[in-house]
Formats: C-alpha cells, structure tokens, sequence
C-alpha cells in the first residue's frame, strides 16, 4: 500500500531532522543510506530522484546569494521510472531553520523533467532552500480517467479507485481550506445515479482541484540536501552609485597661486545636487594621509612639485596610514559630518579601502615584515607592467597572514564605528582570496549589513571566485562590451547561473576607465551608456565629469584621462554646465528616478534579449511581478537608425497575438506594441525607449506605475 498522505507540515519537518524524507525503505542522501530490504543496493538517489538543483555555489559549499524581497528561481531535474506523475516543491528554511510553505514547481518545458519554482526570502539572514518531489497520485489517476472512460475501459473500477482516492487526500485537506469540496469530488465518483462522464466531471470541479493544488497528496516525497541561502540587505543588489574626490570639491585652482584643495566640508556643499540626481551612494576614493616618497605629480609625472597634491592610493604618511584623515581635508568630526549630511538626504557613504601603503607609511616601519624586499634590501613597490607604481608599496601576505588580518579588521572596523558600511576593495585580485574571505567573514558575523564591492578587473576566475567567498558586488567588464553581441553574451552570463553570487556593478567610467566608446561618441555615447548601465544592472555607478561628457584623453590610445583627477586638483564649475545645458544630469536623473518606480529594474535574474533587425539597436526586457520594462537602444552614437523589434511576447506575460499600451519613461509618449514594432532612434534626441508595459484588461494584467 502507498505510503499515508504527509500533510505539508509534517513533511517539511520530517525534513528538517533528516534532510532527505523519504520512505521508510529509502536512503538519505545526507547520512550513511540505510540498507534496502531485498536485493537493492544502497544509493544516494532518493525514491524519486532529486538531481542538479540550482542554485548551487560551489557545490553547496558556499551559500547562495539573495536580497530580502528578492524573488528568484530554484530548479531541479526530477523524474521517477514508468508513466506515473510526479510533482515537485521548494521548502524555504528560515535564518531559525523554520521550514516554510511549500513552493510548487512547475515543469519549465515539457518533456524535459526540468523543474523550476519561485521563492522569497523576506528577511535578512542565513537561510536554507531544498527541493522535494513526490509520487502525485491524483495528477496519475486524473490522466488515465481521462483516457480509460470515455473508451469505456474498467469505467466502475477507475471511478472506485478515483474516489478511494479522493477520500484519502481529503484527509490531508484543512477543514478551513476545501476538505468538503473534496469530499463531494469524491461522493460524485461514487454517484451511480449520474453518467459516468458526469461523474469524472466531479472530480474535477474548480473547488476541489484547488484545494488539492495547495494541499496535494505527497507520496514517496524524495528530498535534496538543504542548500545554504545568505539573505542581505537590498543595498547590497540595488543602488546607484556616485564617485567624487573631496579635495577637488570647493578647491581653489588659479593660474601662478599655489592651489588650494578643498575639504569635506566643501564637499559636503555638492552632495544635496547629487542627491537630486537620485544617487543612493557617494563613494570617495582614499581620504587618508598621502605619502611624499616618489609622489607622482600631474598625469602620472615622476617629478612632483611642492604644491602637487599626489595620488590618494598612495596611503600613509608622518600623519598617519589607514585610520587617519589625510589633515587637508578636515578632521573626524568633519568626516562625521560629511557623513551625517549624506544621510540626511538618504545616501550612505561608501569608502574606498586600499590595502597598499606609500613609503612614507607607519607600518613600513613598524611591520617590516608585511612586505617583500629585494636583494638590495629596498622594498619592491607595486607593478602591473608596463605601469609602475613607485609611490605605493603592495603588501607581502604570507609572511604574517594573521597580523595582517587583525590589522586590517581593526581599521574597517574603525571607520564603520563613524558610519561607513560600505567599502569598495581596490585591487583585491591583488591579495589572496584565503585572507578576504576571512576577513569579510568576520566583519559580516558581526555586522552582516556592511557591503564590500570588489574592485577587480582581472580573469574571470578570479572575479567569480571573490564574489563567491563573500564580496556582495563586483565590477565587471561592461565598460569593454559595447557591441550588441558582446552586451547580449555578457548579460547572459551575468543574469544565469552566476547571478546566484555575483552581483555587477556597472560603472560607466571611472578616473582610470575612459573607454573609447565615450572618447569618440561624444554626448550621445554619454547618454546611450547611462541608459544600459542603469536599466541593464540592478546597481550602476558613475565617477563625478561624466555628466558633463568629459572625455579628452592622455593621449591617443590611452584610457587615462588628460589631467587625470588621481594626480591633481580638479575643481568643476557646476552650476555654469547647468546653466549652459552642457550636463546630462536630467537624463541621470530620469533614470534614477525610473529605477525607484520600477521593481523590474531593481533585479538582475530576469533580464531577457528581443530580436531587432539591425546589430545596432538593442532590445531587452524586465520582469519582476506585474512590473515589465522594455528597452530599446540605439548603440550607434553617429547616427541615426531604424529596426523592426519582435518581441518575445510569452516572456512579457502576453500571448503572441496580443497587443498593450507602452509608456516611454523617457518621453512620456504611449504607444501599442505587439509582435512587431517599429523604431527609429535618433543620437542627440532619442537614444533609447524604456517602455513600461500597461497590460490592457483582457489580458488580466495590471498597470505597473
């Protein structure tokens, strides 16, 4: 005889205790498999085989990542022998190892026995997900009655079987919940006063199929191992960031009077204009003291005069090394206040950490060991050839791994003391993953709402392998894709599989990156860019002068900016750009503005590509509940271009013949968009579409805004 019905309750805690509930002859595939009775040999494959869930980091090793409120998607392979059904769930265990309600899972295709099924952690903390399947003895029962009846096969034994059936899961059904509507499903099969069809037609009532829909009966329920989930706060997805160097904010620069740099009280002055562009985070660049030795003068000159303010990654100095403030830009009660501003206008502060020093730095001294000398006896400074670094030294890790952790805990800690809780890591391809993923460990035990966002531009292993031992976000390669082919592979990579541990971050530019994409494309590059980083990735960023469309670089070939910031004092005249309409801040802050409306946007997991007919328009969509975003982009920022964008109907919850209003975020203007749509999209005027989709009535949608 089968198995007795578990009520979902019952076997999310049988779960619970033995990580794999099966029945009383099956193994579990988490502790040694019991012995099967009879001839079959031991095995880690339950009754109903649960087999490559996802997702999965590391083999289950590592956790999975995930925002509170952030919905995605957990599939498996589940399958049985022979014809009969089967179902799948996903159990949720909470950050106290409460299982939850079950999340039915659907088969994504037919035939393929790939099952997905949506959950939502909503809280912050360590969870846990794994997946059950089950023998669905109703889903059998039901498909051979719809054969075997109205062939007039074994009609008075499939209704007797049917209704034996019914009364058995009904057992399993609340009172509260549709157990009567069972119940009379299964009176109707037993009605010999009605016809047989009418009497099928009972058991199928929409009242009764409901109440087995959320209360099924569950047999041989199989489960996978419990898979660990790290739940963190939405910033550690979602937000747009903005980088400015303090020293140039309210700075004094006049031609033969030696400059005068400005500090975080001047700079404070800028943040209430960056808040109105809709910023969620103000990232400044080192603000520790700047060492003398070997102090790069402008566009990384060897020989710097006395005046020249050096690079701020070239840390420490006779004022201090990592936990001092460099003394031109204030003091701590200044920083404090810098801080406090931010907040106020609901925007945290984001701290860059380098963990380099100048010569001139206080554990050069005190901690010799920390790094590597030469056969000379000199320090070796930093490389990355061709480019040389002569003002920084880089650390020696292996010769003190745990002095230098201490160190480095110590002084993170130090400034998320004055309110600093989200630290952007120069360089941490640099260092071993070993030290920060004990470093991020300890400082996430403790304080699990600090972000570290990974500056590492380096090989693919790398990047992925740091966003899998904690950092909560990564920069990535966007700035070097700017082709359709290129954008369309590496947002299919970013959204699949590795969006279960690799949150990107896409900058726009930075005081290293100018690409020459913005170089050569002038103002429209500018705005087509914005518009990819920030519909495209749920966090984008951009460095202070890319409103204003800076662009001139070093030299031909070059990346580096001319007058780079990093070497000199750079001090912009806001307020003329804006009176000159010489800024893109309006179209900075329609996005922004767009991104807080639209819950599609705030996500990365669902991102889908659309077809267009010309390699120069982009197409793509978001989802996230009844929200679907539509962006159309013109990648050329020379000229003017036209296409025909099919889109994949299905994907935006309509059916291919259907047809819905679309608002465009940018403009205002409303269209109808069905298959196939017409575009024209003019650089300087209309670089792009974002469509919000307003699902006309028929279709049983809802408006998104």
């Amino acid at each position: 005889m089968p198995a007795a019905r578990q009520s979902p309750k019952s076997s999310t805690e049988q779960l619970e205790r033995t990580l794999t509930p099966h029945n009383s002859a099956q193994p579990s595939q988490t502790d040694r498999p019991a012995q099967p009775p009879g001839d079959v040999v031991n095995s880690l494959i339950g009754r109903i085989p649960v087999l490559d869930v996802r997702p999965l980091v590391n083999c289950g090793r590592r956790p999975a990542k995930a925002v509170a409120g952030e919905t995605f998607q957990v599939t498996a392979t589940v399958f049985r022998e022979g014809h009969d059904s089967v179902a799948a769930n996903v159990v949720l265990y909470d950050p106290k190892g409460r299982p939850g309600p079950f999340t039915p899972m659907r088969e994504l295709s037919p035939g393929t026995d790939r099952w997905g099924g949506d959950i939502t952690p909503r809280t912050e903390g360590r969870w846990a997900y794994a997946v059950e399947a089950w023998s669905d003895p109703v889903a059998t029962w039901r498909h051979h009655a719809r054969i075997k009846i109205p062939a007039g096969i074994d009609t008075a034994l499939v209704l007797q079987e049917g209704a034996e059936l019914y009364e058995r899961a009904a057992a399993g059904v609340p009172k509260k919940d549709g157990r009567e509507a069972v119940l009379a499903a299964a009176d109707a099969l037993r009605d010999t006063s009605r016809s047989a069809a009418a009497r099928l037609a009972g058991a199928f009532a929409p009242d009764a199929t409901a109440a087995l829909d959320r209360h099924p009966l569950r047999e041989l329920v199989s489960a996978s191992p419990k898979l660990p989930l790290w739940v963190e706060r939405q910033r550690a997805l979602f937000g747009s960031w903005y980088e400015l160097f303090p020293r140039s904010e309210g700075a004094v620069v006049e031609k033969g009077r030696e400059p005068v740099p400005g500090t975080l009280r001047t700079a404070a002055e800028r943040l209430p204009a960056i808040a109105a562009m809709g910023f969620d985070v103000v990232y400044l660049p080192p603000v520790h003291p700047i060492g003398t030795t070997h102090r790069k003068g402008p566009n990384n000159s060897l020989s710097a005069h006395a005046h020249d303010v050096g690079v701020p990654w070239a840390i420490g100095s006779a004022d201090g090394g990592h936990d001092a403030l460099h003394p031109d830009l204030g003091t701590l009660t200044d920083f404090d206040h810098f801080v406090t501003a931010a907040r106020s206008l609901r925007m945290e502060v984001a701290l860059d950490f380098a963990l380099q020093c100048s010569p001139d730095h206080p554990w050069v001294k005190e901690h010799p060991e920390w790094f590597h000398h030469r056969a000379d006896g000199s320090v070796a400074y930093a490389e990355n050839p061709p480019k040389k670094y002569q003002d920084i030294y880089p650390i020696a890790f292996d010769r003190d791994m745990p002095g230098l952790v201490a160190e480095t805990l110590r002084v993170l800690r130090f400034w998320m003391d004055r309110g600093v809780r989200i630290f952007r890591v120069d360089n941490p391809h640099t260092k071993p993953v070993v030290f920060w993923e004990q470093v991020i460990a300890d400082i996430n035990g403790t304080d699990p709402d600090v972000v570290f966002l990974a500056e590492a531009f380096t090989r693919p292993a790398m990047m992925h392998t740091l966003a899998a031992i904690g950092f909560q976000q990564s920069y990535t390669y966007f700035t070097w894709r700017n082709t359709k082919d290129e954008l369309t592979e590496y947002l299919t990579e970013l959204s699949g599989d590795a969006s279960a541990y690799m949150r990107p971050n896409f900058f726009v530019n930075t005081p290293d990156i100018l690409h020459a994409y913005l170089q050569e494309g002038g103002r429209p590059a500018f705005e087509v860019r914005a518009v990819l980083a920030a519909t495209m990735s749920p966090s984008w960023g951009m460095y202070a002068g890319y409103e204003l469309c800076e662009n001139e670089p070093l030299r031909e070939g070059s990346e580096e900016y001319l007058d780079s910031e990093k070497y000199q004092l750079k001090p912009r005249d806001w307020e003329s750009a804006e009176r000159a309409g010489t800024t893109i801040s309006p179209l900075i802050t329609k996005l922004n503005r767009i991104r807080r409306r639209h819950p599609a946007l705030q996500q990365l997991r669902d991102l889908h590509f659309h077809q267009a007919d010309n390699d120069a328009v982009i197409a793509y969509s978001k989802r996230s509940g009844q929200d679907t975003v539509i962006v159309v982009a013109n990648l050329d920022p020379h000229h003017t271009q036209e296409a025909t964008v099919s889109l994949d109907m299905p994907r935006l919850g309509l059916d291919w013949h259907e047809s819905a209003p679309v608002r465009d975020e940018l403009t205002g203007e409303t269209y109808n968009w069905g298959r196939t749509n017409y575009v024209r999209l003019e650089p300087g005027r209309t670089p792009a579409h974002i469509f919000v989709l307003r699902p006309s009535p028929q279709t049983g949608g809802s408006p998104t805004s």
